[in-house]
């Protein structure tokens, strides 16, 4: 632990080698722009907190003493350590290298984030690239996460927002299941048929609908449940049952006709619909390799998430 008594002897220090490095008040203190006699009575200060004599002064010139010499060295090895500091910082803020932890919901992450990887890391061969799951809460200074995607109309006041799009909730089954149990026409006809959800919470199976100011809460049953948005895309694929996704989960199987969307004239809401959010905390002093992931996936993403 440091003494807190420690911390105002280190500008001391620091001038007490740059007048030993000078060989005189008079050239330190010009480089200091302060008095010759108030860098005097510093250094004095530092003699009576260090209880050593430093210097030998004459009218002609100034020799260190040996307690002195043995403070000069000890010294140095702070200011070494902190000029290292400095190159060390400021190699992260010019420097395109080092580890970016990234966290997002399962889907997204998946679906949306997963085809940049090989493009980000090819670009950047010298950042390393962590992403992490993460379906709930995030807290990014708790759980050391450098950047979140979050999917909410709510996202973190306290954190800086970049919108890069927008998500829908939707209901789609494959086409034999539907041809076999009938297509709904309105939410309530879902209770006739098997859904497929995600089960992470108990209002899970509980889907909200709403059309201009028609409302509909119903409660959905099926014989497979899973939070994991690929699995569960393959059950419905499979003629499980009508399953619940985001729009951008299942562009590519509705595009192929592998999964047919149902309800689509009512908006289903939940607490993972809306802004497709990116959030980080404010700094002045955002690492290059930040700066470089965040204009990078804003790039690819508006694009992806608009096209």
């Amino acid at each position: 632990m440091i003494n807190p008594k420690l911390i105002s002897l280190l500008p001391e220090l620091a001038s007490f080698i740059l007048v030993v490095n000078e060989g005189s008040f008079t050239a330190a203190a010009k480089k200091l722009d302060v008095t010759p006699s108030a860098l005097s009575k510093l250094l004095t200060r530092l003699e009576k907190s260090l209880n050593a004599k430093l210097f030998e002064r004459t009218t002609r010139k100034l020799v260190i003493t040996e307690t002195g010499q043995k403070v000069y060295d000890q010294a140095m090895l702070m200011v070494n350590a902190a000029q290292h500091a400095v190159e060390l910082s400021n190699a992260d803020h010019t420097q395109l290298s080092g580890s970016i932890t990234v966290a997002a919901p399962e889907a997204f992450l998946n679906s949306v984030l997963q085809p940049l990887v090989i493009p980000f890391l090819s670009q950047y061969p010298d950042i390393q690239l962590k992403l992490r799951v993460a379906d709930g809460e995030m807290d990014l200074l708790r759980d050391r996460i450098d950047i979140a995607f979050k999917l909410t109309d709510k996202p973190d006041e306290n954190l800086v927002l970049k919108e890069i799009g927008t998500t829908n909730l939707v209901l789609c089954a494959s086409p034999a299941y539907l041809e076999n149990r009938g297509t709904p026409e309105r939410p309530s006809d879902l209770t006739e048929h098997d859904c497929l959800y995600l089960a992470e919470t108990e209002r899970d199976h509980v889907w909200d609908f709403f059309k201009g100011d028609d409302f509909h809460s119903i409660s959905v049953t099926g014989r497979y449940a899973v939070n994991h948005s690929q699995m569960r895309l393959t059950g419905v694929k499979n003629g499980l049952g009508i399953g619940i996704f985001h729009d951008f989960v299942i562009t590519d199987a509705v595009a192929s006709g592998l999964v047919i969307p149902v309800l689509s004239d009512w908006t289903i809401k939940s607490n993972y619909h809306g802004a497709i959010a990116m959030q980080y905390p404010q700094t002045q002093y955002m690492p290059a390799r930040l700066r470089a992931f965040i204009d990078f996936a804003v790039r690819e993403l508006s694009n992806k998430l608009t096209s």
